[in-house]
């Protein structure tokens, strides 16, 4: 391994020494350069400050105290400028700067919050009073730990909510059951989207592509549908991992194959489903890809390949939120032209509100698209 492939690795000053350790984080971010240590004498205030300049706290003190710091330094990130006249604050001039104001703040408060870090120890274990034993959740994402470590409070927390969502699965009321979503795949809490694939009719049981499947949600309600053979693919190894768990449980495995490829599996089928990311923008971390398609690669990539692998009469049904249109991060007129020039026609849509709370929610920022957003099932053929 060269130097440059060496893991990555955190440098501090602790007692006169200098001293390191590896350095994990799953949203891909580099090591801190500076990094003090920190402990219950800590206040918010100070802790927020260094925080916000760049400098990383690395925790000493009791676990307990750290949450409650990081969320006394959650509410001073999210305190809203006191208006220093009537009128004074200008709202944005769209909803397009309204968006990208939105995603500077989000990705400004993650850098802010993941200051705060946590030490481990072999195994993954925190060694500080009163915390708790996070070793299941840790190593559903990291793997084995064999060295120490030292990683985001922030992090931590969602590692260990995303071990209970795995753990007790999210409720799929179509499928009757439950689907269990593993870290940095895509959880099926947004149910309109099911609803338009679940009363759509389908132009054949005897075959169906499921591109991006995720955490196979698609794909086994395909197969509970009827439908006698289902191929999913993914590119993910969490989702390929997380679709075949997800299989196996609902007892669907002999009918539901989850294949590694690029988009489309080899062959041609009658029926080809893709729900792709529905926001064309950059992620800001790798567990972001199944939400922002930078400059639409998976739409585009499925429309492009969708006629080549449509059986003579087939279907492909794009599964697609008008909310980027909403944003003015691309337009009807754009969708419809990538349609066309992939050779393939519209045979129809169907469509849906979301009944997700954000929906409803008037003091968010993105409201007015949120508000007007429509799910569609586009039923495409090629020409």
């Amino acid at each position: 391994m060269s130097v440059s492939d060496s893991p990555p690795r955190l440098h501090w000053s602790e007692d006169g020494a200098e001293r390191s350790a590896l350095w994990r984080s799953e949203a891909g971010l580099p090591p801190p350069r500076r990094v003090v240590v920190a402990d219950d004498q800590m206040a918010a205030d100070t802790a927020y400050r260094l925080a916000s300049e760049g400098t990383a706290l690395l925790w000493r003190g009791d676990f307990q105290n750290a949450r409650q710091l990081l969320q006394a330094m959650a509410r001073r990130v999210d305190r809203k400028p006191q208006r220093k006249a009537r009128g004074a604050a200008q709202a944005p001039a769209s909803l397009t700067e309204a968006f990208h104001k939105h995603r500077l703040a989000q990705s400004q408060r993650a850098r802010t919050l993941g200051m705060l870090l946590l030490p481990f120890e072999p195994g993954h274990v925190v060694p500080l009073r009163r915390a708790p034993d996070v070793q299941q959740a840790c190593e559903q994402v990291y793997g084995p730990a064999d060295a120490p470590y030292v990683a985001s409070m922030r992090e931590l927390l969602g590692l260990i909510g995303a071990y209970e969502w795995r753990r007790k699965g999210v409720e799929i009321p179509l499928l009757g059951d439950r689907i269990h979503p593993w870290y940095g795949v895509f959880s099926p809490v947004r149910g309109e989207y099911l609803e338009l694939v679940a009363r759509q009719d389908l132009p054949s049981k005897a075959l169906a592509f499921d591109v991006g499947t995720g955490t196979g949600v698609l794909a086994a309600l395909l197969a509970q549908r009827g439908v006698r053979r289902v191929v999913g693919t993914d590119q993910d190894p969490r989702a390929l991992a997380c679709a075949r768990e997800n299989i196996d449980r609902l007892g669907l495995a002999q009918h539901v194959e989850i294949v590694d490829a690029n988009l489309f599996p080899e062959g041609r089928a009658p029926l080809i489903v893709c729900n792709p990311p529905w926001v064309p923008a950059r992620p800001s971390s790798p567990i972001e890809h199944a939400v922002f398609d930078p400059d639409s690669r998976m739409l585009r990539g499925f429309l492009d390949g969708l006629a080549a692998h449509l059986e003579p009469g087939g279907q492909g049904w794009l599964i697609l939120s008008d909310f980027a249109e909403h944003l003015g991060l691309r337009t009807r007129d754009e969708l419809l032209g990538w349609i066309d020039a992939a050779g393939l026609k519209v045979l129809g849509r169907a469509h849906i509100r979301p009944k997700h709370p954000k929906s409803t929610d008037a003091d968010d920022p993105l409201h007015a698209a949120r508000k007007a957003e429509v799910t569609s099932l586009w039923r495409l053929a090629a020409k």
